[in-house]
């Protein structure tokens, strides 16, 4: 994705775009830092940042003291350090081994929790510049990790491989967002043993990391060496049972598009694929050139046990009405005072009100990181140096 800058004319921005408030992830990363102290703070940066662009957040949240950034997949770190990005990079999970090489020829750092990766990671490794890999533990989340009783005898197969060097051990955390739940607790206290068994067998290691952004948030006990922070980078809360934890935080991704068209429509008629939605009296509509392909759901204004979505135009809401299309989507804006090239606001502050991405989440029934993540890389960034915040 190219992220563009204020007064960057190459390519004219169609009539729909995301801002990318770098401020506001400098400010996020400065809070997490005093929240976590005195842990640090790795941003994680994958899937291009949660979809705001991997680059210009890594290079905000480096700027505001993180001190590492972990991804998904080997090429996000490629590609970092493609950009000249020189801090460490974790590679969150195993990745094929055929591309072992590249991720230790590009300083990016492996997670390991098999026989097999560990044995391809030393095979790449140079024997004479010992590579640091990170042994991550699975405690409840199952998903990826070493079980706790292999933690010893896959930290020693680290420790007796020629190039390879036990730098690190993690878990994560699978209802760190819930905190009236023990589950943390539960998991903290078998990663701790597993930790202590492999310590007592080869001697202290050198970083411990179990938490994520809720965890960093909700979960003293888990901040260790560093926190890996995700979400709460770009301003989304993990959860709303930390959702006051997550209030100091600011949204860095506002989603705008400009009105494409304007028209009268009767009472009685129907609008958009399917009819789903019959105006009971004479309104004007707005057309908005956004749609599905983009990242805006389908079924977001057509649920019919939940109140319709809303846009902003002018300062106040405006429903949207009927099926979202793949390139556009109609509002409701009444009696009107709506011209084509007005700006919307479909995530984001306009005046005094305010959309937030957590707001679409719970009409969808998802998660703020889903809303994020699936706004389409058609959409353009544009990064947005200062928003009048102040001093970060």
């Amino acid at each position: 994705m190219r992220l563009m800058a204020p007064g960057d004319d190459a390519i004219p921005l169609r009539w729909a775009w995301a801002e990318i408030d770098v401020a506001a992830i400098v400010h996020n990363v400065e809070h997490l830092r005093r929240t976590v102290a005195p842990a640090r703070v790795w941003a994680v940066v994958k899937a291009d940042g949660y979809g705001h662009g991997a680059i210009t957040v890594a290079r905000a949240a480096l700027r505001a003291g993180a001190e590492g950034l972990c991804v998904a997949l080997v090429q996000e770190g490629i590609e970092l350090r493609s950009a000249g990005l020189d801090a460490p990079i974790l590679v969150l999970s195993e990745q094929p081994p055929e591309q072992v090489p590249a991720m230790l020829a590009h300083r990016l750092t492996p997670i390991v929790y098999t026989d097999a990766y560990i044995g391809a990671c030393g095979a790449a490794a140079d024997p004479d510049a010992p590579v640091d890999v990170h042994l991550k533990l699975d405690t409840g989340m199952q998903r990826v990790g070493a079980a706790p009783d292999d933690a010893v005898r896959l930290a020693r197969s680290i420790d007796t491989a020629a190039g390879l060097r036990l730098a690190g051990v993690s878990t994560h955390l699978a209802v760190a967002d819930e905190p009236a739940r023990t589950v943390s607790n539960e998991q903290l206290a078998t990663f701790d043993a597993a930790l202590a068994a492999v310590e007592a067998a080869r001697g202290p290691v050198p970083v411990v990391h179990t938490a994520n952004s809720a965890g960093a948030l909700a979960w003293p006990a888990a901040r260790r060496s560093f926190a890996r922070v995700g979400i709460a980078t770009y301003g989304i809360s993990p959860g709303p049972g930390v959702d006051d934890l997550a209030a100091p935080l600011r949204p860095v991704l506002t989603l705008k598009a400009r009105v494409s068209y304007v028209k009268r429509v009767r009472a009685g008629t129907y609008v958009s694929y399917g009819w789903r939605h019959r105006f009971d009296r004479d309104t004007v509509v707005a057309t908005v050139p956004l749609g599905y392909a983009d990242g805006v759901p389908r079924r977001l204004g057509t649920l019919p046990d939940r109140p319709g979505a809303d846009v902003l135009i002018g300062g106040r809401r405006c429903p949207i009405v009927g099926v979202v299309t793949m390139d556009q989507f109609v509002v409701d804006v009444g009696d009107g005072g709506v011209e084509v090239g007005d700006e919307v606001v479909l995530i984001g502050a306009q005046a005094a009100e305010r959309i937030r991405a957590e707001d679409w989440a719970e009409r969808l029934g998802t998660i703020g990181y889903e809303v994020v993540c699936g706004i389409s890389p058609r959409v353009p960034r544009v990064a947005v140096v200062d928003r009048g915040h102040g001093s970060t």
